[in-house]
C-alpha cells in the first residue's frame, strides 16, 4: 500500500504539470488563433503565465517533469523538420539557395559574435549568439508566406530552399557549438574531428537508413494501417536516437537523420500527416517550457541589448540574405524580396539556445533575450514580407542605372549555360565512389570489432563473427577497388591517350586503398590467425566467385537507387520548375471538385488570351498530359502546371477562386422547360451559334422535330423554326429568354 501511496504521489505533480501546461497552452493558442498571429507566440506567453516568474496564475510544481517533456518535445520536433527535409532536396535547391543560406550563415555568425563581444558578452555567449542569430524560422515564415498569399512566386522558392540548407547546417553547428563548449576554447583539431565523426555518421547512417528503411515499408505494405505505420515511425525515430546518443551526439541529431532518411520513402507523407499530432503535442509543450524562462526582470534589466540585437537581427538578415542571393546569381527584385523574408529568428535558434543551458556554459541572460528579439521579429516578419516589392521599387529608383544593368548583366551570365568539364566531372563521380564505400567498410569494420566479435564468448563463435564480418565486406571491397564508375562522357576521356595514364592511376589507387583498409583490419585484430582467417576468406571467395560477388554488389546497388529514387520517380512530374525563362516560373495548382471550370476546354477559359498564362501540363491520376491542346477538357481533381510571372500566377490563382461553387446562388430554381422555337433569327443555326446555353446558363437537354426526339445534340446540330427544345437551367432566365 505505501509503495502505490508513494507511485501516485510520484505520478500527481506530472499530470497536473502536464495538465497546466496544456490548459494555459490551449487558452492562449485560441486567442492567437483569434487574432490571427502566430501559435509559437502564443505558447511563449503560455509558458510565461504558468512559469515560476508569474505567480498570479497556478505554476508548475516540479520543473525537472517539464524538461523531460520539453526534450521529447524537441525530439519530435526535430523528427518533423527531418521528413520536410530529405537530402536529396538539400542537393536539388542548386547553387542559388546554397549559396544565399552559406552567405547568410556566415555573415550573421561574424555580426552576431561581434555584436556579443561589443556588449561586454564573454567568448562563448557571442559565439553562441552569433549561431542563434545565422537561423531562420521555418514555422513562422510558412504561416506569414499562407496568409500573405506569396508561396507560389519565385522569391518563395530561394527562401525555401536557404531554409533547407539551413537546417543541416544548425545541425552541424549543434556539434560544433557542443565541442566548443566542453573545451572553451576554438580549437582546430577538435572542430575538424567533430566535423569528421559528423560527417562520417551522417553518410553512414544514410546509406544504411536509405537501404533498410524504404524497404522495410515496402516489404510490410501489406499490414501497415495507420495505426502500425505511426508505431513503426516513431519507433524508427527514437531507435536513431539511441544510435545517434551512443556515438556522442545529441538525441536531437538522431531523430532529425531518420525524418530525412523516411523523407526519400514514398511514406513520408503519410508518416508526416500522421506525426503532425504527435508534434504539436510535444512541440507546444517545448515551447511553453521555452516560455517558462521569460523573467521580466531580466528583460527590463537587459532592455537595451534586446532592442540592439533585434535591430541586428533585421536588418542584419536582410542585409546578408540579400547579399548572399544576389551574389548567387538571382535578380535583384528576388534578392530583396528573399532577404526581407529571412529576416527573423525560430526554431533552431531556441534549440541552439537550450543545448547552451543544458551544457551549462551560456548566462542566464541569453536564453530570454533571445526568446524576446525571436517574438518581436515574428510581428514584423508578416509586414517585411508584404512590403518587400515596394521596397524593391524604390530601391531601383535610388540605385544608378549603371549599376542595376551590371546586376541584371551578373544575374544572366550565371544562370547561362556552362560548358561541360569531362574530367572534373568524372573526378568527383571518383571522389563521391570512393568516400560512400569507404564510409560503408569502416562501418562494417567498426560494427564486426567493436560490437559483434566482443559478444563472442569462446574461440567458435569469435572466428565466426571475423568469418560474417569479412563476408559482408566482400561486395563493397569489391566495388572500391574494381567497380566501373561509369559518366557518359567516360569513353572521350579513354580515347584520347593523353588520359590514359591519369586512369591507370586512379584505378591503382582505388585498389591500394583496399588493400590498405584490408591491412587495418588485420592490425586491429591483432591475433594473428584471426588476420591469417581474413586473408584467406579474401583470397578464396575473390578466386572462387568473383562473378557472384560482382551481381551481389549489383543487387545491393540496385535496391539502393530504388529506394533512393521511389519518391522522386512518383513525383518526377512535381519537378518540372526549370521549364521557364526570365521572370517567369512554373507552379500547379489543384482544380477543385467544385469549380465550374471543370468540363470546360482551354480554347474556352481562354486562360492565355485574358490571363496571359500557359498550361503546359495536366496530371490527371496517373495520366500526363503534355503541352496539351485547345480542345482539352480541364476535370476535378487535375493537377496543372501553370507558367507565368508572379502577377500572372496571382491572377490565375484568383480566377480559380472565382470559379467554385461557393459563388453560386443556391436558391436558384432548376428546372425543365420545353419551348417551341419561334425565334427567326435563330432559324439555320448551330447550337453553339445560338448562345442558348450561355444567354439563359442552360443546357439543351433535347430537341423534338416531327415526331422525333433526339436526347443531348451535338454542338454542330442545326436548328429550325418549330423545333421543340427542352432546356435544364435557371427557371427565370430561360423564362426570360424565351418570353414573347
Amino acid at each position: 500500500m505505501h509503495d502505490v501511496a508513494e507511485t501516485s504521489h510520484h505520478l500527481y505533480p506530472l499530470i497536473s504539470d502536464l495538465g497546466l501546461i496544456l490548459m494555459t497552452a490551449g487558452v492562449a493558442v485560441l486567442l492567437f488563433k483569434k487574432i490571427k498571429q502566430p501559435l509559437v507566440l502564443g505558447y511563449l506567453i503560455a509558458g510565461f503565465l504558468a512559469g515560476p516568474h508569474f505567480t498570479l496564475f497556478p505554476t508548475i510544481q516540479e520543473i525537472e517533469n517539464v524538461e523531460v517533456w520539453a526534450e521529447i518535445g524537441v525530439i519530435f520536433l526535430l523528427f518533423s523538420l527531418g521528413l520536410e527535409f530529405s537530402f536529396k532536396k538539400l542537393v536539388k535547391v542548386g547553387g542559388s539557395a546554397s549559396i544565399t543560406a552559406a552567405v547568410q550563415i556566415v555573415l550573421m555568425i561574424i555580426v552576431g559574435f561581434t555584436t556579443g563581444k561589443l556588449l561586454g558578452w564573454n567568448f562563448i555567449d557571442s559565439i553562441f549568439l552569433g549561431a542563434i542569430l545565422s537561423m531562420s524560422s521555418t514555422t513562422i515564415i510558412l504561416r506569414a508566406f499562407e496568409e500573405l498569399n506569396v508561396k507560389k512566386q519565385k522569391f518563395a522558392g530561394i527562401v525555401f530552399g536557404a531554409l533547407i540548407v539551413e537546417d543541416i547546417v544548425a545541425i552541424l553547428l549543434m556539434v560544433l557549438l557542443s565541442t566548443i563548449a566542453v573545451s572553451q576554447q576554438f580549437s582546430g583539431v577538435e572542430l575538424m574531428e567533430s566535423i569528421f565523426k559528423l560527417a562520417f555518421f551522417l553518410i553512414l547512417w544514410f546509406l544504411a537508413g536509405i537501404f533498410f528503411v524504404p524497404t522495410l515499408l515496402k516489404k510490410t505494405k501489406g499490414l501497415l494501417t495507420e495505426e502500425t505505420t505511426l508505431i513503426v515511425s516513431l519507433a524508427l525515430c527514437l531507435m536513431m536516437v539511441i544510435l545517434a546518443t551512443a556515438a556522442g551526439f545529441s538525441p536531437a541529431l538522431g531523430a532529425f537523420i531518420m525524418g530525412s532518411i523516411i523523407a526519400e520513402t514514398t511514406k513520408a507523407e503519410q508518416i508526416e500527416h500522421l506525426i503532425k499530432p504527435v508534434k504539436d503535442l510535444f512541440g507546444a509543450v517545448f515551447f511553453v517550457s521555452v516560455g517558462m524562462l521569460i523573467n521580466l526582470e531580466t528583460l527590463q534589466e537587459y532592455a537595451l541589448p534586446v532592442a540592439i540585437i533585434t535591430v541586428v537581427t533585421i536588418f542584419g538578415k536582410t542585409i546578408a540574405t540579400m547579399l548572399g542571393a544576389v551574389i548567387s546569381g538571382q535578380p535583384l527584385k528576388q534578392s530583396v524580396q528573399a532577404g526581407m523574408s529571412l529576416a527573423q529568428i525560430g526554431e533552431f535558434s531556441f534549440i541552439i539556445a537550450t543545448l547552451g543551458m543544458t551544457l551549462g556554459v551560456t548566462s542566464g541572460f541569453l536564453y530570454p533575450i533571445v526568446v524576446a528579439v525571436s517574438a518581436i521579429t515574428t510581428f514584423t516578419t508578416p509586414f517585411f514580407i508584404k512590403n518587400s516589392l515596394q521596397v524593391y521599387n524604390k530601391l531601383k529608383i535610388i540605385i544608378p542605372k549603371k549599376w542595376e544593368d551590371r546586376l541584371d548583366n551578373y544575374s544572366a551570365n550565371t544562370q547561362s549555360i556552362q560548358k561541360t568539364n569531362h574530367w572534373k566531372k568524372y573526378i568527383s563521380s571518383i571522389v563521391l565512389h570512393i568516400i560512400i564505400h569507404t564510409v560503408i567498410i569502416a562501418g562494417i569494420v567498426f560494427a564486426g570489432i567493436s560490437y559483434l566479435i566482443r559478444l563472442a564468448n569462446g574461440p567458435f563463435t569469435y572466428y565466426a563473427y571475423i568469418f560474417l564480418t569479412v563476408v559482408a565486406l566482400l561486395p563493397f571491397l569489391y566495388a572500391l577497388a574494381l567497380q566501373r564508375v561509369a559518366i557518359p562522357s567516360l569513353n572521350e576521356l579513354k580515347n584520347d591517350n593523353k588520359n590514359v595514364t591519369p586512369l591507370i592511376l586512379i584505378a591503382l589507387f582505388r585498389i591500394l586503398l583496399s588493400f590498405v583498409i584490408v591491412f587495418i583490419m588485420i592490425n586491429e585484430l591483432i591475433n594473428p590467425l584471426a588476420g591469417i582467417i581474413v586473408l584467406l576468406v579474401l583470397i578464396a571467395f575473390g578466386i572462387l566467385f568473383p562473378k557472384r560477388i560482382q551481381r551481389w554488389y549489383g543487387k545491393i546497388e540496385n535496391q539502393f537507387i530504388e529506394n533512393f529514387n521511389d519518391r522522386e520517380i512518383s513525383e518526377a512530374i512535381r519537378n518540372k520548375s526549370d521549364l521557364t525563362p526570365w521572370d517567369g516560373h512554373m507552379t500547379t495548382f489543384e482544380i477543385p471538385q467544385e469549380s465550374l471550370i471543370a468540363g470546360k476546354t482551354l480554347y474556352e477559359l481562354k486562360v492565355r488570351e485574358e490571363i496571359g498564362v500557359n498550361i503546359a501540363i495536366i496530371k490527371r491520376g496517373d495520366l500526363i498530359i503534355n503541352i496539351p491542346d485547345k480542345d482539352e477538357k480541364i476535370f476535378p481533381k487535375d493537377i496543372v502546371y501553370v507558367i507565368g510571372t508572379d502577377e500572372q500566377v496571382k491572377e490565375f490563382e484568383l480566377f480559380i477562386d472565382k470559379s467554385l461553387v461557393s459563388s453560386v446562388d443556391y436558391n436558384t430554381e432548376i428546372v425543365l422547360r420545353g419551348f417551341e422555337l419561334t425565334n427567326e433569327s435563330l432559324h439555320g443555326l448551330t447550337i453553339r451559334e445560338s448562345k442558348i446555353r450561355e444567354n439563359s446558363t442552360s443546357i439543351i437537354a433535347g430537341i423534338e422535330r416531327n415526331g422525333k426526339r433526339i436526347l443531348n445534340p451535338q454542338p454542330t446540330f442545326i436548328l429550325q423554326k418549330g423545333d421543340i427544345i427542352w432546356l435544364v437551367g435557371d427557371k427565370k432566365k430561360i423564362a426570360a429568354l424565351f418570353t414573347e
